[in-house]
């Protein structure tokens, strides 16, 4: 089975499972990157759900049900980190599942796109929410997402929001290395700078 297949296969039954729960879900990361316009294989599958901590044992159960297994069960892990990873049990693929958060992942969720992956609809952050995590993510991956989801997508993407967010998380982060990662991306798209130019190191950051 194809690789694209398999991703399909493993969607499907997370969107069951996010069915039963009556949960608000996106897909980010690596997955959305690819649908978004990000030309890359990847194994990860990245999903943010709105869990209350009460329901984590029922969402666990739901998720053996359909065919996933907790890798680590550690409730100081979970509350530290706020994931949940799991593994397909069929597949082998890795799921992180993040607990969603107040603020900016409750905007992404509101915010997320419907999109018909081999038949199956799958709740999507949306390509300039996907912008903005790729910035604060910050790594040369995640720099390469973002060149490739703006040229696929600029003549439709919501730039002004992507400015705007930034901008807001710039001055609650008291940094000022935010925008300029977008605008070197919207440039180069562009023609006005060359794929080779060099962005300015930004140390000091926790990496996502």
């Amino acid at each position: 089975m194809s690789n694209r297949l398999t991703v399909a296969e493993l969607l499907r039954a997370l969107a069951a499972v996010m069915a039963e729960g009556h949960l608000p879900w996106y897909l980010f990361g690596a997955q959305a990157a690819i649908i978004w316009g990000s030309p890359r294989l990847s194994a990860d599958i990245d999903i943010t759900a709105a869990i209350e901590p009460t329901a984590i044992d029922g969402f666990v159960e739901m998720m053996r049900s359909r065919g996933f297994d907790l890798i680590v069960a550690d409730s100081d892990f979970v509350a530290r980190t706020r994931v949940l990873p799991f593994v397909h049990r069929r597949t082998g693929m890795p799921v992180d599942i993040v607990l969603a958060g107040p603020g900016l992942e409750e905007d992404f969720l509101q915010r997320a796109i419907p999109v018909d992956v081999e038949g199956t609809p799958i709740s999507v952050i949306s390509p300039e929410d996907l912008v903005i995590t790729k910035v604060l993510a910050d790594r040369p991956k995640d720099i390469e997402d973002i060149r490739n989801v703006v040229h696929h997508r600029r003549g439709s993407l919501d730039a002004e929001r992507i400015r705007s967010v930034l901008q807001l998380l710039e001055r609650a982060l008291g940094q000022s290395d935010l925008l300029p990662v977008f605008e070197s991306a919207w440039r180069q798209d562009e023609g006005t700078e060359t794929p080779t130019a060099k962005r300015s190191s930004r140390k000091g950051r926790k990496k996502k």
